[in-house]
């Protein structure tokens, strides 16, 4: 076998030196196209928030602070208030999630952790089905199925067991603040869901093997090694399904009521910021009137906004609990 002279240092040292350096110019390029692309979308958000402000102006210079808290919505005597409309955004959204993400994680760790093979795809493709449904269909259902179903069986059952509180009292009319928080809760689960067991199928499966190594059992598995590591995603899915049920439109609109009221009583019709919009956009004839509406819109995205960063703050607090307890 013939050997081969090694390569002295100045020889390997001066080839070294006549190769041509790579180009940066494609790396560089790159990076400035994915930061020109970031910024467009922050530059969007901006846009809108500035559109939407511009549009408000005349009705913030009129009302100013006192839009948020009065409960009078009269075009005809020009006098405009948001507050029920916030209360029954807030409180038809936290009707949703409420019914919502228990279910979604609940049916994320089924599919992820204890479903067949066999059953885990023709489920999550129903899932997804679901997510695909128009909302003007789903609202069509509410108030021909959903409504009547409602009306005659659960609300009555409700106003019965819990009618001592004020959350279920008065006339049973079937178009309702829980009935909108329900069809919102439909539209927002395939979403939690779906964002769900992708974060599940992420945990590492170490975890899991180690918590079998330890003696846990199947449910101390899931609750210990699954969605305690996970825990931080699943709350960002949350959050998702928030944002979604916040600017909710056409299926609210239909079974919700639309009645601009305060009421403790989660039977009785209520009103949402995006349902407003939907309803009245077309019927301003004043200028005090659509800017009236332009601000409520505005009100729905500083709400919206709001809402993300306060999730934020939260995941960013629970990770420096979670860092610390783990350094203890």
């Amino acid at each position: 076998m013939p050997i081969v002279a090694p390569i002295p240092a100045e020889e390997e040292l001066r080839v070294t030196q006549a190769m041509p350096a790579p180009s940066r110019w494609g790396d560089k390029a790159f990076e400035w196209l994915t930061l020109a692309m970031a910024l467009a979308v922050v530059l969007l958000v901006f846009l809108v928030g500035w559109q939407l402000a511009r549009g408000s102006e005349l009705a913030i210079k009129k009302f100013g602070f006192h839009f948020l808290t009065t409960s009078t919505w009269d075009p005809v005597a020009e006098q405009f208030g948001a507050l029920p409309f916030i209360y029954g955004t807030v409180v038809s959204s936290l009707i949703a999630l409420i019914i919502a993400v228990p279910l979604s994680i609940a049916t994320a760790v089924f599919l992820t952790e204890l479903a067949p093979l066999w059953i885990r795809q023709p489920i999550t493709s129903l899932i997804e089905m679901l997510a695909a449904i128009p909302s003007v269909i789903l609202g069509l259902w509410g108030i021909f199925v959903m409504i009547p179903w409602l009306r005659d069986g659960p609300f009555p059952l409700l106003k019965k067991l819990f009618g001592w509180t004020p959350l279920f009292t008065g006339p049973i009319y079937g178009v309702s603040m829980l009935a909108g928080g329900i069809i919102i809760a439909i539209m927002i689960l395939p979403i939690i869901t779906s964002v769900s067991r992708e974060i599940l199928r992420s945990v590492p499966n170490l975890q899991r093997e180690a918590a079998y190594a330890l003696g846990a059992t199947r449910w101390e598995v899931t609750r210990i090694a699954v969605l305690s590591y996970a825990k931080k995603g699943l709350f960002g899915a949350v959050i998702l399904g928030l944002g979604r049920a916040l600017g909710e439109t056409m299926a609210v609109t239909m079974v919700i009521g639309n009645t601009p009221q305060i009421a403790a009583s989660l039977l009785k019709p209520g009103y949402t910021l995006a349902s407003v919009i939907a309803n009245e956009f077309t019927e301003a004839t004043t200028d005090l009137y659509l800017q009236s509406l332009f601000e409520i819109g505005l009100v729905l995205f500083a709400i919206t906004i709001g809402a993300n960063l306060i999730a934020q703050l939260f995941l960013k607090a629970f990770g420096s609990v979670s860092t610390t307890r783990a350094v203890q």
